[in-house]
């Protein structure tokens, strides 16, 4: 189970962020611990704000979300007993705690957040080595559940390379692309380089192209014009560039680059991206109403049972009320130790009565995020399927601007068989005026 903490301040946006039921298709505020208010996420922490304005402390809270692995099913039980190691390890017993639950795309993960301030002493814990710790808690419980654990976390040396800051990932959306294709072509294009002109082919290769950026630094341009930090999408360090690349005055400047490209970018290269883009958004509006329909049942089906345990749980606390004497009857009961014993029965059987209804409620979400799991794989392919199109799409056009540059007869072929493949058919008047500023022909 991966950990990841953070403290923070600005209570009445996590607030916001946790009980998002936009982005999450199920949202479930488990808990409430030590606080005032324990009905509303957002009283609670705003509480815990309030508090903390009588110190100096402008990160009042701990943040700390959980993450299972994906194909694994994991219960409340578990997920409370992640929580409580958590908060052992970082010395947070007995502070203010809170519980939400999150689900999307078929997966569970959790988030705990506590209030830093001892009340008492209106003090801030302090957290040195946070993610360290964490880091070990996520160790003990991959081995205490018998989970596999990540190559990443037995050695960060073997961290997975196509992970991505939230920076990067909005930009490679921007530009309607799967963040990690996009990695991977920079990567690949690093390792099989060993200077500058190597570089530049092997990246104009797969449609990037190598522009001087606003702080002297070596960037990429796609055919969109989207800047992509050469250091930062190759996985490398800024002077391992500065050494590869060491005549950045000699490249182009970002704008001069996107000029370049503008002039160079033909309408059927627009045409394509069109033509990728119209087929997933045809497909995406049927699943998305499908997954809409699945996540509504599924709420519904949560609050039936919701409501069916509250109204089981309320009989059955009265029958076990009812067992208690009351009057002179119970005065005796006490004096003979009858009363004890029935109290002990009631408290008994209602732990039991709570076990089976989390149990029911465990079982209820196992068999929803089968049903939800087994939809995300057909919307994943349809996302695959668009991510490897745009993908091409920058083979496409490297090919395009090389042949106009007359670099490489493969960029003549990759032309025609794109031209005959997808373009409709023309007047051939008018394309043999057109190839005359396409550059020179090719011997194939």
């Amino acid at each position: 189970m991966i950990l990841k903490g953070s403290q923070r301040g600005n209570a009445a946006r996590l607030a916001r962020h946790l009980m998002n039921v936009q982005d999450n298709e199920h949202v479930e505020l488990h808990e409430i611990r030590g606080f005032v208010a324990d009905e509303q996420l957002l009283d609670a922490l705003l509480e815990a704000q309030a508090v903390a304005k009588g110190t100096r402390c402008e990160q009042h809270l701990f943040s700390l979300s959980l993450n299972p692995p994906e194909d694994e099913r994991v219960d409340v039980a578990t997920f409370e007993a992640a929580i409580e190691l958590a908060e052992q390890r970082l010395g947070l017993d007995g502070h203010p705690r809170a519980i939400v639950f999150h689900e999307k795309e078929g997966r569970r993960h959790a988030h705990a957040v506590w209030s830093r301030i001892d009340s008492e002493t209106m003090t801030a814990k302090n957290m040195p080595f946070f993610k360290r710790r964490l880091l070990e808690v996520s160790k003990e419980l991959y081995l205490e559940n018998g989970w596999d654990m990540p190559k990443g976390i037995v050695d960060q040396s073997l961290r997975n390379p196509l992970n991505f800051t939230r920076a990067e990932w909005q930009q490679a959306k921007r530009a309607l692309a799967d963040p990690q294709l996009v990695k991977a072509m920079f990567k690949q294009a690093w390792q099989h380089s060993d200077n500058a002109e190597t570089l530049k082919a092997a990246l104009e290769e797969k449609g990037f192209y190598l522009a001087r950026g606003d702080r002297r630094g070596v960037v990429a341009l796609d055919y969109q014009g989207e800047i992509y930090a050469l250091s930062r999408w190759s996985g490398v360090k800024a002077k391992d560039v500065k050494a590869r690349v060491p005549d950045v005055d000699k490249l182009p400047s970002v704008q001069e680059r996107r000029e370049e490209i503008a002039k160079r970018m033909g309408d059927q290269l627009h045409k394509y991206a069109l033509e990728i883009n119209k087929a997933y958004f045809k497909k995406h509006p049927a699943i998305e109403f499908k997954r809409t329909q699945t996540v509504e049942r599924h709420r519904t089906e949560r609050k039936a049972l919701d409501d069916m345990q509250r109204a089981r749980w309320d009989k059955e606390t009265a029958a076990r009320a009812a067992r208690l004497p009351k009057g002179v009857g119970g005065l005796w009961s006490r004096i003979t130790g009858k009363y004890s014993k029935i109290r002990t029965q009631n408290e008994l059987e209602a732990w039991q009565s709570y076990t089976r209804d989390q149990a029911e409620r465990d079982n209820l979400v196992a068999r929803q995020l089968d049903e939800r799991q087994q939809l995300q794989r057909t919307i994943k392919q349809v996302r695959d399927k668009r991510s490897k199109d745009i993908a091409d799409l920058h083979s496409e056009l490297s090919a395009y601007l090389m042949m106009e540059r007359g670099y490489a007869a493969t960029a003549k072929v990759n032309y025609d068989l794109a031209k005959e493949t997808k373009a409709p058919k023309k007047d051939k008047g008018r394309e043999r005026d057109r190839s005359r500023d396409r550059g020179p022909d090719f011997e194939l």
